[in-house]
């Protein structure tokens, strides 16, 4: 069972990444904020948010103490925060200012890495907070990584589709071209899974992409053998690309969040889908698992994050029940129907409704009158609350709208275009939007953060064509 506990909305765009300490929660988003919260209460710390970039944070992370957090943005810094406090202890310039999609601390907190837009990887020492170490990902911008668990190797992801280990002193071990249309985040367990013959351990790691796929892989890191990496399985579920995953701090459950609005929850040994959450109402862009518990948060563009606690022993006739299936719901079987009884507290009304034979089409339909008059449900508490889900459930169907194509919107105000103009970085944007841009003085790319050679924008007739199209589609 995941139970949703509590939700944050106090972001005013997109968040784009959220991480766990021991004892906070950090978001951050668009907005260009961070914020932190306590995990006692979810209450917000008195010094969030923490400002201090001048574009969108992409990404934020704990120090292994939680101590200190670091963040990442479009402005083309990586800064440091004291958690204590909320004082900004550093500013880490990316070379060539590129803007900077991913950060992480190693696990001995020996240095931070730091990603760009440009390719650019940073090994940052944590305590002279001087780059001692740099690199560049073969092709495309790098948008993910993870660390070995003692820290001395690390992988990173790229648009291009690449998966690359690398050792501390930034030598490239090993390359995999992993998805095909790009990677978009990738996280390796902290508990081995196996040995080689020659005593080492295997990890599990997982990446996911723009080819609406997780693929899980075996990796094995040997100081004196290099690095190996093993493709186990593909886990299905989602129907778009997959933005986020993580694992569980005892790497027995994965979990994933997308484009197509869900989030699902994967039992690593199997591939069995444990949960489908579909709470959020737009793309599903961040998901973590606290330390040493079950507790899993995940953050939208629909400006949320979602607090869930997940209950694995709670079942429903000896199995872990997914909470919602993504056939639609008027298509339910009465199996469907019951493992949705099973995961909104209502098992005991599975023989019942069998009984009656309610599927999903018949269970849409029920009212109060029908719960107490051919059902025979006597209480009135009872019918309320199932009526109470069963609303719920409508709702959900309301807001499963199918999702608006992410190159339909425009990267500044994160809106559908109705004019679509190419500026000078190649980029299309809202016209009035762009032009505001360039009208208060920003002479650099939304995208980049490199100078525009021109403020010329250029009518995108093909891309207007496009959006036209898909709104008369949404019509039918």
């Amino acid at each position: 069972m995941a139970t949703l506990i509590h939700s944050l909305s106090d972001h005013s765009d997109d968040v784009n990444y959220c991480a766990f300490s021991s004892s906070c929660l950090a978001t951050c988003s668009l907005d260009k904020t961070v914020r932190v919260y306590s995990l006692s209460d979810f209450a917000e710390l008195p010094y969030s948010p923490l400002r201090g970039h001048t574009y969108a944070v992409h990404c934020c992370c704990f120090s292994p103490s939680g101590r200190v957090l670091a963040s990442c943005s479009t402005d083309g810094t990586t800064a440091l925060w004291d958690t204590r406090d909320g004082r900004r202890l550093a500013v880490l310039g990316q070379p060539h200012a590129s803007p900077v999609r991913v950060c992480r601390f190693s696990p001995r907190n020996t240095c931070l890495l730091a990603g760009a837009a440009d390719g650019t990887v940073v090994l940052w020492n944590t305590q002279s907070l001087r780059s001692y170490r740099s690199g560049n990902v073969k092709d495309g911008s790098l948008v993910a990584c993870a660390f070995s668990p003692n820290g001395n190797f690390f992988v990173t992801g790229s648009s291009s589709g690449d998966l690359t280990i690398w050792d501390d002193k930034m030598r490239c071990l090993y390359n995999e071209k992993a998805h095909d249309l790009g990677v978009t985040c990738c996280d390796i367990s902290s508990h081995p899974v196996s040995e080689s013959e020659n005593g080492f351990k295997y990890f599990q790691m997982a990446s996911c992409g723009q080819d609406n796929q997780i693929k899980l892989w075996l990796i094995l890191f040997a100081d004196f053998l290099g690095a190996e990496l093993k493709y186990k399985c593909t886990l299905n579920g989602h129907s778009a690309p997959v933005l986020a995953c993580a694992f569980s701090y005892d790497g027995q459950m994965l979990v994933s969040g997308s484009v197509d609005k869900y989030v699902i929850i994967h039992k690593t040994s199997t591939g069995n889908t444990l949960h489908t959450l579909s709470q959020h109402t737009r793309y599903v862009t961040t998901c973590a698992f606290a330390p040493h518990s079950h507790l899993l948060a995940t953050g939208s563009m629909d400006k949320t994050v979602h607090i869930w606690q997940l209950d694995l022993k709670q079942s429903c006739a000896g199995s872990t029940v997914e909470t919602e299936s993504k056939v639609a719901v008027e298509d339910w079987s009465e199996d469907d129907v019951s493992a949705w009884l099973c995961a909104q507290d209502l098992a005991d009304f599975v023989g019942l409704f069998k009984i009656n034979n309610i599927d999903g089409k018949e269970l849409l339909n029920l009212t109060k009158e029908s719960l107490a008059n051919e059902l025979k449900i006597e209480s009135l508490g009872l019918r309320s609350k199932v009526l109470q889900k069963i609303e719920e459930l409508r709702m959900t169907m309301i807001s499963l709208s199918p999702p608006v194509p992410d190159e339909f919107l425009c990267p500044i105000t994160r809106e559908l275009m109705k004019d679509p103009v190419i500026a000078a970085d190649g980029y299309s944007y809202e016209r009035e939007a762009m032009e505001h841009w360039i009208s208060n003085k920003r002479r650099s790319s939304p995208m980049t953060n490199l100078p525009l050679p021109s403020p010329m924008l250029t009518p995108n007739r093909t891309l207007k064509m496009a959006i036209s199209r898909w709104l008369e589609t949404q019509q039918k």
